[in-house]
């Protein structure tokens, strides 16, 4: 009798587990009013997080987003991204030079050893790094005399208006490289690893974006070499930001900057291979819709952000619902707790919580 009661509780857990989430659903919470799209947002749990703007400003969170600390103000910097490995070190990369008015922030990357309190500045060998848009980590299980630890990878790349450049740690932040892929593209937006070795990269072919098609390529080797694995046959375009829920199921964010008012549908691109193969789905046919973040709960639940609104699937990209994201909605983060709870932070011009 015990067993079959906890055999019908278990059931009960999981129907109502994925009733949840199939309706889980985006509240706007209250932050310092920015006039235009915020980059990035990061959390380590539920409840502690980070967010950051173009104003040089760095927000932390200890309740979840019900309040917000601001923890930096740096006149001169525009913090494009940020990233923790756990609740003291974390690290922030700014967009750079000569692409946004009143910016003369220099340095690439800066990182904290005290969640946020202080930030210094990131050393680095190899190429100048003009700027950067995306920090990817990837914690790599290993025995560490007899225990499990992780060890810590860090992969960030920038940038937008060029120049491509890749910066890479192995020790958790400690010592960085940097590479130029100004050979295999022209800019680049986003990075995500699927583990040390194999991961993919949102770029374009050009520095003129009339010039431009939107282009993914994909590294096996830890970011020493890449290969095209999809390219768009339009000008005025670029990726922009990728997301896979599953190592087999990805999809990306393909913007359209093409002035022809008559050019409507609005793009994005998905693999059920593993990033191999790439197909072309349609999002909205809106010109005024152009693509920023994207983030998938699983194979077939997610969301993209757009310059004007938000949209949901349900099915895997075939449709889509207009949602409330917020406007230029550029970063959305979906987590999972140890439970399996699914919960998720995304950012824009607002900030929202799932």
């Amino acid at each position: 009798m015990a067993k079959q009661i906890l055999k019908i509780l278990f059931i009960y857990f999981l129907f109502i587990s994925n009733s949840l989430s199939q309706d889980l659903t985006w509240k706007k919470l209250t932050t310092e009013t920015y006039p235009g799209k915020q980059d990035d947002i990061t959390f380590i749990d539920e409840n502690t997080g980070w967010y950051v703007n173009g104003y040089g400003k760095i927000f932390h969170t200890k309740d979840g987003g019900a309040t917000w600390e601001k923890q930096l103000e740096q006149k001169g910097s525009f913090f494009r991204t940020i990233a923790f490995i756990d609740k003291d070190n974390g690290f922030v990369g700014t967009v750079g030079t000569d692409y946004f008015p009143n910016v003369t922030d220099t340095i690439p990357l800066y990182r904290t050893k005290d969640g946020g309190k202080n930030w210094t500045p990131v050393s680095y060998k190899g190429n100048y790094v003009k700027g950067l848009c995306a920090i990817d980590i990837v914690k790599e299980q290993y025995i560490n005399h007899g225990k499990i630890d992780y060890k810590n990878h860090l992969f960030a790349v920038g940038r937008v208006g060029s120049p491509a450049n890749i910066m890479i740690s192995h020790d958790g932040g400690e010592t960085w490289i940097s590479k130029s892929m100004n050979e295999d593209c022209k800019m680049l937006f986003d990075i995500k690893m699927l583990d040390k070795n194999t991961g993919y990269v949102c770029a374009a072919t050009s520095d003129d974006i009339s010039q431009s098609n939107a282009l993914l390529l994909k590294t096996t080797d830890g970011g020493s070499s890449w290969k095209k694995v999809y390219q768009s046959n339009r000008p005025f375009e670029t990726t922009w930001k990728i997301a896979f829920p599953t190592k087999e199921v990805g999809y990306a964010t393909i913007q359209s900057y093409n002035p022809d008012p008559n050019v409507k549908q609005q793009r994005i691109v998905k693999t059920t291979d593993g990033g191999n193969t790439w197909t072309e789905l349609n999002l909205v046919e809106d010109a005024s819709a152009r693509e920023f973040g994207i983030g998938f709960i699983d194979a077939n639940h997610g969301f993209v952000g757009t310059m004007n609104s938000g949209f949901e699937t349900k099915d895997g990209g075939v449709s889509w619902q207009k949602i409330d994201l917020g406007r230029a909605c550029n970063k959305i983060r979906i987590y999972k707790n140890e439970i399996g709870k699914v919960y998720g932070y995304s950012i824009g011009v607002d900030v929202f919580k799932l």
